[in-house]
């Protein structure tokens, strides 16, 4: 989709859509007042009027609310309904009258908009034999007083919703398609694309050769080779180098440990931090932020068989740790430990964040509203935070007390992989990866319930790809 600042006012611009957004209290322009339907706007949230003042013209007023209740999220659902509206009326161009408001200035608005717009349009048709019967959106233009103003925002919102999109197909792919092997060959593409970029990808041997004992352990029951996939972005040449590592089980049965089989088919999705990453960092070299980033995901797939981990085995992390696995279906842990030593030790990460569906009682927690922040640093918490709300990719961060530390204590090894009893399973989980961190600062944030079904207008319930636009967002401020 094309996206671009234009001068207002936008019914100037041959589009199939021109969209009005108004908030309580607001009346239509003088030269729509008057048209047939005018008295049917309605401005409360989410309430559209579609109006037809000179055919083929058609106007589409969309509801924002009380005036001092909107602000960028409002703008985002909003411009996701009317994108959502002009598919069904068939329009492949929109042009969008950017709102005046009180606290959202004209680029955050814009971006808003623009993200709301491209999400929304996200559909998966890979495995339909019929084309679908709403044409795509392939023009979306916001006009503005001063268009120029808006240009760098218009740009970096693009660039972060189409990688949002991105890496939602890499979630919604089955796990017969998006194997490790796959994610590695997309990795490939991303560094071949972008001179400022290379790779590194281990396989099954050189895992084991280098100790990864997570990762290995994992991957023992399938038969699909394990895959870590180092990415190397240098858009600085020197200086601090941010860490990014993201899980990526490619598909989740709980292993041994098997999980219940009703919804099972879903934990395709147990690779959405793996996903974020990856599309994180491919909008950061398109977007050519001045600063040097080390990538790192792990990939496997978690089934049971002869050889796959067994509950009780003990095994050794990079790092030398010893953990005990009560529970091969928390298996995510086992290989992020690895890979966060990985990216401190062997790819020079200086402050690390990483991403991963980890645990379900983080969606007992927070819902679907918040990912969990669990941090061993203030201040690169705060940024993370920062970063979070800036994007809508909302966190709530988590305390992280020595208590938790000991309900993860190893009867016969340094760790365990589950903690005993069902207390603080996201910060227990949260617990067990600081120790694998290289005293480096580190963020973790467990996407469980953001990362799917999160039922806002612009993802509806399928994926998300959650971590993508806040990735984006907290390189910005580090690239200064």
């Amino acid at each position: 989709m094309e996206v671009r600042p234009v001068p207002a006012p936008a019914r100037e611009r041959e589009a199939d859509l021109h969209v009005l957004a108004l908030t309580e209290g607001e009346s239509l322009p003088a030269e729509l007042a008057a048209v047939p339907g005018a008295g049917d706007v309605r401005t409360k949230a989410r309430k559209l009027t579609l109006l037809r003042p000179q055919p083929p013209e058609r106007v589409l007023v969309v509801g924002l609310g009380e005036a001092g209740q909107v602000d960028a999220e409002a703008l985002r659902v909003a411009a996701a309904l009317a994108a959502k509206e002009a598919g069904k009326l068939g329009a492949r161009s929109l042009a969008w009258e950017l709102p005046v408001l009180d606290g959202v200035e004209p680029g955050r608005a814009a971006a808003a908009i623009v993200e709301g717009t491209v999400l929304a349009s996200f559909r998966f048709d890979r495995f339909r034999t019929e084309a679908p019967d709403e044409p795509a959106l392939e023009l979306l233009e916001l006009a503005w007083d001063d268009p120029d103003a808006l240009a760098e925002a218009v740009r970096v919102a693009r660039a972060s919703a189409v990688a949002a999109n991105r890496a939602r197909e890499l979630q919604s792919l089955p796990g017969n398609y998006a194997t490790p092997s796959y994610l590695a060959r997309r990795a490939e593409e991303i560094a071949a694309a972008h001179e400022a970029m290379t790779v590194e990808v281990l396989g099954r041997e050189e895992i084991r050769e280098r100790g990864l004992g997570g990762l290995d352990a994992v991957s023992r029951g399938s038969v699909e080779e394990p895959r870590l996939i180092c990415l190397r972005y240098s858009g600085r040449g020197g200086g601090e180098v941010l860490g990014l590592v993201g899980k990526a089980v490619t598909f989740d049965s709980g292993g041994i440990s098997i999980k219940p089989s009703a919804r099972m088919q879903e934990m395709k999705m147990d690779m959405s931090g793996g996903a974020a990453v990856l599309e994180a960092l491919t909008a950061i070299a398109e977007l050519g932020l001045a600063l040097d980033v080390a990538a790192v995901v792990p990939a496997t797939e978690n089934l049971p068989s002869g050889s796959a981990l067994k509950p009780g085995d003990v095994i050794t992390q990079l790092n030398g740790k010893t953990v005990e696995v009560d529970n091969t279906d928390a298996e995510g842990r086992l290989i992020l430990a690895d890979a966060l030593t990985w990216c401190a030790r062997e790819m020079g990460a200086d402050r690390i964040v990483d991403l991963a569906t980890l645990t379900g009682a983080v969606i007992i927690a927070l819902g679907s509203t918040y990912a969990a922040l669990i941090a061993d640093d203030d201040e690169w918490a705060a940024r993370v935070e920062g970063a979070a709300e800036r994007s809508g990719e909302l966190v709530w961060r988590l305390p992280l007390h020595r208590e938790y530390d000991e309900l993860m204590r190893g009867k016969i090894a340094d760790l365990t992989n589950s903690a005993p009893k069902r207390k603080a399973g996201t910060i227990t989980g949260g617990a067990f990866l600081s120790n694998f961190t290289e005293g480096k600062p580190w963020a973790h944030l467990d996407i469980a319930g953001t990362a799917w079904d999160v039922g806002r207008p612009y993802v509806g319930s399928g994926p998300t790809g959650f971590g993508v636009r806040l990735l984006v967002e907290l390189a910005r401020e580090l690239a200064g």
